[in-house]
This record gives structure tokens, C-alpha cells and sequence, in this order.
């Protein structure tokens, strides 16, 4: 662990994964519950697991064939989902440009297997390509699920492209094959943009309803509250807000990330989460090259009017990645940024003391930060061993950094927790008095498994 005068990392490395040729913001992904695909420049793509050896768990990295990607590719974007259900299967999603000499050749290829057993086997997915040329360079690949006419779910593929337009691919399962739709149709919210889009992320909230971002080159935001009921008649109540009417010069927004509320109930819930236990607010977090990172609070209600910075993220070099997540399992999310200038930022939402005076503002504290040897890509947090505790994925320009809980503190955490939970139950009238009523239980119990003339306890009774 590394100590600064922010604080203690909770994260130890476990291991790194030292690749043939650096990746980018856009090479990592989840392909399973265990599993990550990481994408280099050269065409590579390499598979990191934990697999089983002589009784211990080891990290495994291994490349995969995918097919129809030529050795003089460079990959640009990767992304992988599972399909929704009642469908079963592995899709995984590649954008690469080939180099054909006079010009550069950009593609699209999508891997899905049908046969039946091999929906989920990563060799056989890569042998199963849809290749689909572009006429347009690349960018973020990114899915999300949209709810359907029928009320039923749907993963689809959303590309975005220098061509200042986001495309949708979309799965017709009668002809076993991706392909494009009109963006519109599903996604009305996301034409006539006003820049090429460099990052987007979609968030479904209740009632029906999701909530889309994206920022562009040229620094502009764009939110949008949409009902996806009745496709043909979608409402969209867009709010656009561009940075260079809050701050002198931002350009090239790195990273977007919408956050769920959190929960009293589900402490160490899914991840990408912000707000307070008791709130339903929703939150937008954007970073850029230039500048502090925002989060914009309650953005359903306020849009971009209330913006939070998190003060000292300029000083590392640009923000390429960020996380928002619950790490230390207290029901609250914690942001984390990765920087070009190679560090690892930490950040807490703070919430002003009112005692402090009308003068007091809430803000986000700086609470750890951790320094790695090459510039920071792209950051997931999932659990990679199967031990119930989640790592860190950190995807840098040299390879792929795997971060564990240091066992010591999540140990004085547990124990922590379960000493206040235990203090809570026993002030409680009710379970004070249940808790008595079930320790003479007990005591009788223990009595009655007492033989007394062995002197010995049957505990096989208790």
C-alpha cells in the first residue's frame, strides 16, 4: 500500500500483465463475471483471468485469436456484453483500422456464436465474426439495453465516429447477425450533435426511464431524461450545457459517468454510485483534458446547474478514466480518477457540517492517491478470484495492473462493522428482549445436552 498526506491506498498489487504494445482509453473490457479482454494498438487482444493451479489461484494472461483482424491492425475501441435475457450468449465487439496503403480502412467486427454450448466459449466466439467495413473513424464502442415495444429488454452496440454521429447496431436474431439502425428510432436524444462524441454512457433509472450523456471534442455536454416507453412516441427533455460557459477553456472530454443513488439496504451494491442513502438524486461526472473534474449533482431535477469540482484533479496531467464505486463498503460511492501524469486519485463526497456556519459548502475530499510507473488508460472493479471481494483493473500504457483489498483492513473493517451493527441491536427495546429470550434458549438447551455423569456437552443438540 502507498501513504501520502491524503492517506493509506486500501488496494495492494496482486499482479501485472506487461503487454507486446500499449492500448488505449477504449481497449478494456468485462467479457464475463470473471473475465477481461484488454486490446493493444497491434491487434493483440489478451484475456485475463484467475484460473485454478495445484490448489492455488494464479493470474492468467492469454492472447485470443479473434479472426478477421489483420497483424497490421490497430485496434481503437473493444466492448462486450451478455445478451439480455430470454437469449443466452457472449457478444464481443472490435474496432480497428487497417492500414491499405494509400488509405486506412476502418472496421467493425462483431462475435457471436450460435451453437448451442459454445454461446459463452471465448476460442469459439472469436472464431465467429460479422465484419463490417466503416465509413467513418471509430471511437467509443459502448452497449446499453433498451426496453423493447413487447416490454422485453435488448443489448445493443451504440459507435460513435468522427463523422459527428453515433451509430446503432442492433442483433436480428432470425438471420443470426448485428445490424445498423437508425439511431433516432431508440435513441432520439443522441442526433444532431453538436461535436464528435468522445465518451457516452447510458443509465436506466425506474419508471421506464433513462438518462444519456456524452461529451464531445470540443467540450460540449449533452444530458438528456428519456421515457422509453412507446418507442414511436418518445418524450426526451434534453438539457445541453457546453464548459466554455462555465469555465474559460476546456476541450476533449475524457470520461462520462452517470451514478445511481445509493442504498441503506445493499452497502456494497453495484458499482457507479454517488449520492446520499436517503436520496434519489442522479449525478454526472465529467472529466476533460484541461481542467478540475465536475460532477453535476441531482441532474434529473437541476440539469448542469449544480456543479461540484474536485479540487486538485488538474494537478496530475488530463484525466483519461474515472470510477465511481463504493470501495470501502460504507453504503457511500467514492470517485476514482486515473491521470496521463500516472497517478490514481481517490475522492469523497464531503457534506458540509451545518454547525460550520451558512459559509460551509459540501465538496469532495481528496482522501488517498496512489502513483504508478506509466500514464493511467481505463479503470473496472469486478471480482476476478470468485472470493466474494472485488479487484481493481487498471489498464496503464505498459500493461494491466491487478489491485486487492489489503486483507488487514478489510478485516478491521468487518470487525468494525460488526461491532456497531451488534451495538445497534442491542439498544434496540425489541431486540434487547429477544435477545435475552434467546440467550435463556440457549442456556436451557445447553442444560438439557449436559450429561452429568460424563461431565461432557452433546453440542450435536444445540
Amino acid at each position: 500500500m502507498e501513504r501520502d498526506a491524503k492517506g493509506m491506498c486500501p488496494f495492494v498489487e496482486d499482479s501485472f500483465s506487461r503487454f507486446s504494445s500499449q492500448s488505449n482509453i477504449y481497449g478494456l473490457c468485462q467479457a464475463d463475471d470473471q473475465d477481461l479482454l484488454a486490446a493493444t494498438l497491434k491487434g493483440k487482444v489478451v484475456c485475463f483471468k484467475y484460473q485454478d493451479f495445484r490448489q492455488k489461484i494464479r493470474p492468467v494472461a492469454k492472447e485470443v485469436q479473434f479472426t478477421y483482424i489483420p497483424v497490421d491492425a490497430e485496434i481503437v475501441s473493444i466492448d462486450s456484453f451478455n445478451k439480455s435475457p430470454p437469449n443466452r450468449g457472449l457478444v464481443v465487439g472490435i474496432t480497428f483500422i487497417k492500414d491499405s496503403g494509400d488509405k486506412a480502412s476502418p472496421f467493425l467486427n462483431i462475435y457471436c456464436d450460435y451453437e448451442p454450448g459454445s454461446e459463452f466459449n471465448l476460442e469459439s466466439i472469436a472464431q465467429s465474426c460479422l465484419n463490417l467495413e466503416l465509413q467513418f473513424t471509430p471511437f467509443q464502442l459502448y452497449h446499453t439495453e433498451i426496453q423493447c415495444a413487447d416490454g422485453c429488454f435488448e443489448t445493443v452496440f451504440l459507435l460513435s465516429g468522427h463523422d459527428q454521429r453515433i451509430h446503432l447496431y442492433k442483433e436480428n436474431a432470425s438471420l443470426h447477425q448485428f445490424e445498423e439502425h437508425p439511431v433516432e428510432r431508440l435513441f432520439p436524444e443522441l442526433q444532431e450533435l453538436p461535436s464528435n462524441v468522445l465518451w457516452l454512457d447510458v443509465l436506466g433509472i425506474p419508471g421506464g426511464r433513462r438518462l444519456s450523456a456524452f461529451g464531445c471534442q470540443n467540450g460540449c455536454v449533452g444530458l438528456a431524461l428519456v421515457e422509453q416507453t412507446g418507442l414511436g412516441e418518445i418524450a426526451s427533455k434534453k438539457k445541453q450545457a457546453t464548459f466554455e460557459q462555465e469555465k474559460k477553456l476546456i476541450r476533449d472530454i475524457t470520461q462520462l459517468k452517470t451514478s445511481r443513488p445509493s442504498s441503506t439496504h445493499h452497502p456494497s451494491g453495484t458499482q457507479e454510485h454517488l449520492t446520499k442513502p436517503d436520496s434519489e438524486s442522479y449525478n454526472l461526472l465529467v472529466t476533460s483534458t484541461l481542467e478540475v473534474a465536475v460532477v453535476y449533482r441531482d441532474v434529473q431535477v437541476c440539469g448542469m446547474s449544480q456543479p461540484v469540482c474536485l479540487q486538485e484533479s488538474d494537478q496530475y496531467d488530463s484525466v483519461l478514466c474515472a470510477l465511481v464505486t463504493d470501495l470501502n463498503f460504507d453504503g457511500h460511492r467514492e470517485i476514482l480518477l486515473g491521470t496521463y501524469g500516472q497517478e490514481l486519485l481517490c475522492y469523497k463526497f464531503n457534506h458540509s457540517d451545518r454547525r460550520q456556519g451558512l459559509g460551509a459548502k459540501e465538496h469532495f475530499e481528496l482522501l488517498w492517491r496512489r502513483s504508478f510507473k506509466s500514464p493511467l488508460l481505463s479503470i473496472t472493479y469486478l471480482d476476478l478470484t470468485g472470493d466474494g471481494l472485488r479487484e481493481l483493473a487498471i489498464l496503464t500504457l505498459k500493461g494491466l495492473h491487478i489491485l486487492q483489498h489489503s486483507l488487514s483492513w478489510t478485516a478491521d473493517l468487518v470487525l468494525e462493522c460488526l461491532t456497531k451493527r451488534l451495538t445497534l441491536l442491542h439498544n434496540e427495546p425489541e431486540t434487547q428482549a429477544a435477545t435475552s429470550q434467546n440467550s435463556e434458549e440457549c442456556t436451557d438447551k445447553a442444560r438439557d445436552c449436559w450429561d452429568p455423569e460424563t461431565k461432557e456437552q452433546d453440542i450435536t443438540g444445540l
